[in-house]
């Protein structure tokens, strides 16, 4: 389903598709109440996630998606085709579900991808 700077990643449990608009800084409401959005782009954000995993598998995927900017292929929604966006992860977290010394394991391992 996605691939990494070339690489096949394990599919996510969730995977959720998001377009942001970019507004010029001009924008906003002026007096009269009108909106002028003033749309310069659109930007795809992806927030996925994957559940129970080991320390191997959470230590792989934080890895691959720990460059400053990587080359993700993926479904695109609003396309309707795989497509390949350079973007950025935001903030990681992988809380831990059990420790227990044979059944090591994290609850998710989540985070947003967010286009350059």
């Amino acid at each position: 389903m996605i691939t990494v700077d070339g690489i096949k990643i394990k599919t996510p449990t969730t995977f959720t598709w998001g377009l942001q608009d970019i507004s010029d800084d001009d924008s906003g409401r002026t007096q009269d109440m009108l909106m002028h959005k003033n749309r310069i782009a659109q930007k795809r954000n992806l927030n996925i996630s994957w559940n129970i995993t080991t320390p191997d598998e959470t230590a792989i995927l934080l890895q691959a998606f720990n460059p400053e900017y990587i080359q993700v292929k993926y479904p695109d929604a609003m396309s309707g085709k795989d497509e390949t966006r350079t973007f950025y992860v935001g903030d990681k977290s992988a809380p831990v579900r059990t420790w227990v010394q044979n059944n090591k394991r994290y609850t998710t391992v989540g985070f947003d991808l967010i286009e350059r």
